[in-house]
């Protein structure tokens, strides 16, 4: 049985990293936001907007339960504050799970969403030392739950193959 969870910052490639560890192993691809929208018919934004950050990580939380408990084989890329909120970081070290945790630094991840152009709500309008202090800030708060992966693999300056690749050898 082969469930595995990629954690990490927005920017840090886990959905790209995800679809070619799946394709490669030959199992399903899974992406817990896409899970959500495709449950609620719903975005993620309409989610926080409507709903609220409370109510949103409750059901992030219900659903990520649900696609760990499933007797089926799979990759999954969680959205980058899943593993932050409602002890949902125990959940990368359940016993049939193998996580892994992108880990980007401050400058890769400014460099890759800011090539995605404006696709990032919570980074929209940022000037660029204000985004870097954003982003240090939030990935500062966020590694202790990241960390709680089972393993770690630093993606800066990596194609997402190469990072497909070291997590192919590691598990």
């Amino acid at each position: 049985m082969k469930k595995i969870i990629l954690c990490g910052y927005m920017g840090s490639g886990k959905t790209t990293t995800a679809r070619l560890l799946a394709k490669t192993i030959g199992i399903d691809y899974l992406d817990l936001d896409e899970i959500i929208e495709k449950n609620t018919g719903k975005t993620v934004s309409q989610l926080f907007e409507e709903e609220g950050e409370i109510k949103f990580r409750l059901l992030e939380h219900q659903t990520l339960k649900e696609v760990v408990e499933k007797n089926t084989d799979f990759v999954l890329a969680l959205g980058g504050g899943t593993p932050c909120y409602a002890n949902n970081h125990l959940l990368l070290q359940h016993s049939d799970v193998v996580s892994v945790y992108l880990k980007t630094g401050i400058d890769e991840v400014i460099r890759r969403v800011t090539a995605q152009g404006n696709t990032r709500p919570l980074l929209a309008g940022k000037m660029p030392q204000e985004l870097k202090e954003f982003v240090g800030q939030h990935i500062f708060e966020r590694s202790y739950f990241y960390n709680h992966a089972q393993y770690t693999v630093v993606t800066d300056a990596k194609t997402p193959e190469i990072v497909a690749e070291e997590i192919l050898r590691l598990i």
